[in-house]
């Protein structure tokens, strides 16, 4: 998603609790950045922060990490967590922003920080086969993702794309995951847990079905 520049994004980052400055630094050791012992779940490409701050309210037990590239979404991000918390006068604990590139993820995360899930929601669905690789999706993230991840660990990938979904359904069995739930019309299944993002909300209201899955490591 291309977002125009905001000068106010990185000073409210730089001064923002939750925000880290230096994820080189944590690699191995995030917990110490929540403070406790709790489990520790991943969004890659967390865009306007909405699913991240809804998901963690909904789930105090649980730390978040939440990671994009760019700065300047970030700092969006951050007010609308605060918004989020705020409306429900709780303060924001168990997420950190991080702003970093997630085809070099392993800089930052390693098997130790302990991620058990890694969330992947509308990502950028690279139609031109020669660009395909950059999907988030792509076997050369998913070797990534899958190095962080436990045996059993699992990734939740939601999408409007349909080419995009029936590829990634095939990537995910070549990089060592077991598919363990499909749908291809998401707000018509039996998921209870489903946190609507804003894109989600805009492709539905188009009257475009959202695709899910739930892919679970079963080897390394």
């Amino acid at each position: 998603m291309r977002i125009r520049k905001k000068k106010w994004a990185q000073p409210e980052l730089d001064a923002c609790p939750f925000f880290i400055q230096n994820p080189k630094d944590l690699r191995g050791a995030w917990q110490s950045a929540f403070g406790n012992g709790n489990p520790i779940e991943l969004e890659v490409g967390c865009g306007k922060g909405t699913f991240v701050a809804e998901k963690s309210l909904k789930n105090p037990g649980t730390n978040f990490i939440a990671v994009d590239i760019k700065s300047d979404m970030l700092g969006v991000a951050r007010r609308n967590i605060v918004n989020i918390f705020s409306k429900e006068n709780k303060e924001c604990e168990n997420i950190r922003l991080t702003a970093y590139n997630v085809d070099k993820i392993d800089e930052i995360l390693s098997s130790e920080d302990g991620i058990s899930r890694i969330y992947i929601n509308f990502c950028n669905p690279w139609p031109r086969g020669k660009h395909n690789k950059r999907r988030l999706t792509h076997p050369t993230k998913l070797k990534l993702f899958r190095e962080l991840l436990p045996v059993g660990g699992e990734i939740r990938f939601k999408t409007d794309n349909d080419e995009l979904f029936d590829d990634s359904i095939e990537y995910f069995k070549e990089c060592g995951f077991d598919i363990t739930y499909i749908t291809y019309d998401l707000h018509r299944s039996d998921v209870t847990d489903n946190i609507v993002t804003e894109h989600e909300k805009m492709f539905s209201e188009e009257g475009i079905p959202i695709k899910y899955l739930t892919a679970v490591l079963r080897e390394k």
